[in-house]
């Protein structure tokens, strides 16, 4: 028995190991303590209307008066269902740690004072600099092919079956929501959001193919007066 349980522990942390290999940590770390920074210190702040999974929550709850606590497991846990299904049992594990590890950095940067000024006056300039930490941290995570929430899940199986890029799957889903909130929201406020889901799903796309080798092969062809060959953040 005692052996039995032995090989079991090396089995599971052997499969942990390489699930988890130290690069992939380090950015779901990277990335959710991003993105929580920027949700705290300006999206909280400034009450930026979000798209996604949050959209739909804040609408059905304005519309149907069904609880925010009771939607957002839900709609979260269904999202995480259908990347289950279509991205694999490994992806599942990284989203549930990359979750934990999004709600302990959400906690982190609440317990402090807001480390960036107040942007509420200058609501184009918040709605910019929150998508670049939006972007840059759910880039980091969805690179690792991994998902912070509900929303990464949901594109991340649109770009998969549809075979799009994942922005385009981001602009789809954030730009139905927001069009829907205009039943209730002004469009003063909603074309913020506009921006902001913009740009973030363009960084997200940037960040999950960006690779260092692929740029220093196409700045050696600019600088020889090449035309450099498309890669695979290129193609669609």
């Amino acid at each position: 028995m005692h052996t039995l349980l032995q090989k079991n522990y090396r089995k599971t942390l052997k499969t942990l190991k390489d699930i988890f290999p130290l690069k992939t940590v380090l950015s779901i770390l990277a990335g959710t303590a991003i993105l929580a920074f920027g949700m705290v210190n300006i999206h909280k702040r400034v009450h930026i209307t979000e798209g996604g999974v949050l959209g739909m929550i804040l609408l059905l709850n304005y519309w149907f008066a069904i609880p925010a606590a009771l939607l957002s497991p839900l709609l979260d846990a269904l999202c995480y269902l259908f990347g289950f299904r279509y991205l694999g049992r490994e992806f599942l594990i990284r989203s549930i740690a990359a979750t934990l590890c999004l709600a302990g950095f959400l906690k982190l940067w609440e317990s402090l004072p807001f480390l960036l000024p107040d942007l509420t006056s200058r609501p184009l300039l918040a709605a910019v600099a929150g998508a670049c930490f939006v972007g840059i941290g759910v880039g980091l995570v969805v690179r690792q092919k991994a998902s912070s929430g509900g929303d990464d899940a949901l594109a991340m199986v649109i770009a998969k079956l549809t075979h799009c890029k994942i922005a385009r799957a981001y602009l789809a889903t954030d730009i139905t929501v927001l069009i829907l909130s205009l039943t209730y929201i002004p469009l003063g406020r909603i074309v913020y959001s506009f921006v902001t889901v913009t740009i973030s799903s363009l960084l997200i796309d940037f960040i999950q193919d960006f690779s260092i080798e692929a740029w220093k092969k196409k700045l050696s062809c600019l600088a020889a007066g090449k035309q450099p060959l498309p890669g695979p953040e290129d193609s669609e």
